[in-house]
């Protein structure tokens, strides 16, 4: 009877699995298959080492699933919840904008939100209109999207970093009625305003002349909404849990952005799961100086203070140098970080704040393995809150017991009560890969793969919402995965699960690129070539040359003090890498473009390739006969191409 132990797991969670809608069948069978696949031993060993995870995990799962099945029946979205919260803390405060230290209390923001509501219903805009927002971080925003919800008008959360064409797609793509800026981005607006709708009514957050709001063909919003009704709008709309609240748009990395659709129960989802996974409370503190019009910043973030009332330091901007004294100011015990924050901050000078603080816990993605133990150790942070998902994906995960390096896990005990999966797919062309019966293959612990999760849409947990663009939401989508007649979003991430479940980041899609008969991870790549360089800003991608297969790596460097040296660079990579995943070509620069959350982008450098004529860049061939990196020519690029210099 080899599992005895497993199976009364199983049994001690099958009614709270039941009563929150997850099969009998499904959660006992997988785990019976798990035990009796894997061996006997190996599952008790496994079970020993990740019961306590992920009971902690099953607790948090069914926790959320309960208030969300209580909030949809009694019809709830963000803004009545928001009420609720006002009610239990009306003088704490709320939001805290640091950068002239004005603190909004909840009462506050409440009043503010309402005077938009009233707004808003005079400018006689109905449920289901959009209006664009495209101003700095600012308790104000949160003020804009939250009153615009209380009268069922959806907001679109334009990245205050974009321009021109990027800027018009964005209006275009969500059909906004209405366009409210901050009068700091007055030159950007002026820059597409001839291209605006004429129908499109346009506001100003700010101080701006009349000249200068009669250029734009804007109205000031202040005076507006100072002498708007501070009192509750008339709910007379429709709108539940389940329908749209507003839109956050993509990164773009590889594109235009897409307008992704977060409805009211997905807003409560992300934050839920961060503050019951990582255990905040109302008490906590949160420096917050992630862009709001991204949903680390704006829904894990400000969430916590909409939802369970915990206070919210908002930065416009990320500040390496003033980040630790920041958080000594304002009593911070929570930080957010996302993509590269850790490691800028690990290459700042010691100072006495980055010890001198309270934080506690520090919440987000993208921190990469090699800089975890080492952002933790120096600035004496207790836990590491990481998490993975997308703004529209449905299997997110988070990593609840800090384990270093992994971005969440997936129980093996009980694998279908969350049904995500790594399905194994063509590294190069992300491409499926199919059994004979037409379903895709499984990846075994150890394999990368592809992270998919089932689609329910009506199961909030389970749903995906897509974007405003049909065809962007169709390409998402991927049919007979795990059984004929099933849907699952695809995430476009490779990862990788150990053995006991847990899962670590490797690729976006499209970043593994194949030479001399190897894969080679990017993102690997990047992480040793920026620990090499003391933390530096590195792209690395695959550039093609003709006649030859595959694709070379290059390595894009930021070198903004002029230093980089090549041959003691040659050398170390030797050291660190293997021969097949050593930049081919690298090119120095100033700087690596990032977007507003500190992604790096990457088309325009592979698109330019190692052509010196793109670009006024340092580029560098590794001649391997030499074994030096030469500086690349007109005459040298030509001899490359032509076949007459080998790689």
């Amino acid at each position: 009877m080899p599992c005895v132990a497993h199976v009364s797991v199983s049994l001690g969670c099958l009614g709270l699995l039941r009563f929150f809608g997850v099969p009998w069948s499904w959660s006992l069978a997988a785990s019976l298959g798990v035990c009796l696949g894997v061996g006997y031993w190996h599952y008790f060993y496994v079970a020993a080492r990740t019961i306590k995870r992920d009971l902690t995990g099953l607790y948090v799962l069914l926790r959320v699933k309960s208030e969300i099945r209580r909030y949809l029946c009694k019809g709830s979205t963000i803004p009545s919840i928001f009420g609720q919260t006002v009610a239990l803390y009306p003088d704490k405060p709320a939001l805290v904008y640091e950068v002239t230290g004005e603190s909004w209390s909840f009462s506050k923001l409440d009043r503010v939100s309402n005077a938009v509501a009233h707004w808003a219903l005079a400018q006689g805009w109905a449920p289901g209109d959009v209006v664009a927002l495209y101003m700095e971080s600012h308790p104000l925003l949160v003020a804009l999207w939250l009153g615009l919800a209380k009268v069922g008008v959806e907001a679109a959360l334009i990245n205050f970093n974009l321009r021109r064409d990027s800027l018009l797609h964005c209006m275009e793509v969500s059909a906004s009625r209405g366009f409210v800026f901050g009068a700091e981005l007055a030159d950007a607006v002026a820059e597409v305003s001839g291209s605006l709708s004429g129908s499109m009514v346009r506001f100003c957050s700010g101080d701006l002349s009349l000249d200068h709001l009669a250029s734009l063909n804007a109205q000031s919003l202040g005076p507006l909404l100072s002498s708007a009704s501070q009192l509750a709008p008339p709910t007379s709309h429709k709108k539940g849990f389940n329908d749209k609240l507003f839109y956050i748009y993509t990164s773009g990395t590889t594109g235009l952005p897409k307008a992704a659709i977060v409805v009211h129960s997905r807003y409560y989802r992300i934050a839920a799961f961060g503050h019951y996974g990582f255990g905040m409370h109302h008490d906590d503190i949160i420096y917050n100086c992630l862009p709001l019009y991204h949903s680390a910043g704006n829904i894990m973030g400000v969430g916590q203070c909409l939802i369970y009332g915990l206070t919210v330091v908002v930065k416009n901007k990320f500040s390496a140098s003033r980040f630790w004294d920041d958080c000594v100011k304002y009593n911070c015990t929570v930080v957010q970080y996302i993509g590269e924050i850790c490691r800028y901050l690990l290459s700042q000078p010691v100072r006495a704040s980055e010890t001198g603080h309270r934080v506690r816990l520090a919440v987000g993605n993208g921190l990469r393995p090699t800089v975890w133990e080492a952002f933790t150790e120096r600035f004496r942070v207790a836990r590491v809150g990481e998490f993975y998902g997308a703004t529209e994906c449905n299997c997110s995960i988070a990593n609840m017991d800090g384990k270093v390096g992994a971005c969440g896990f997936n129980s093996r005990i009980l694998p279908s009560v969350y049904p995500i999966q790594l399905v194994k797919v063509e590294e190069e062309t992300m491409e499926l890969v199919r059994d004979q019966a037409g379903l895709c293959v499984p990846c075994q612990p150890g394999e990368a793969g592809l992270l998919v999760g089932k689609i329910n849409q009506q199961d909030p947990l389970r749903r995906f919402d897509g974007y405003a663009n049909q065809d962007a939401t169709s390409k998402k989508i991927a049919h007979n995965v795990f059984r004929k007649g099933d849907s699952v979003y695809l995430s476009g991430d490779v990862l990788v699960m150990d053995e006991l479940g847990y899962m670590y980041f490797r690729d976006r899609s499209g970043d593994t690129f194949r030479w001399r008969g190897e894969n080679v991870s990017t993102t690997e790549v990047e992480e040793t070539l920026s620990t090499l360089l003391g933390q530096t800003d590195v792209a690395v991608y695959g550039v093609p040359v003709p006649g030859v297969e595959g694709k070379a790596g290059m390595a894009a460097i930021a070198d903004g003090a002029g230093t980089f040296e090549c041959d003691s660079f040659l050398r170390e990579v030797q050291q660190a890498l293997p021969s097949y995943a050593r930049p081919i070509f690298l090119r120095i620069s100033p700087q690596v473009d990032t977007t507003g959350t500190f992604k790096i982008k990457k088309t325009r450098l592979q698109r330019e390739g190692f052509d010196p004529r793109c670009s006024t860049d340092r580029i560098y061939f590794l001649n391997g006969r030499a074994k030096r990196y030469e500086a690349v020519d007109e005459e040298l690029y030509k001899a490359i191409v032509e076949g007459r210099m080998s790689l």
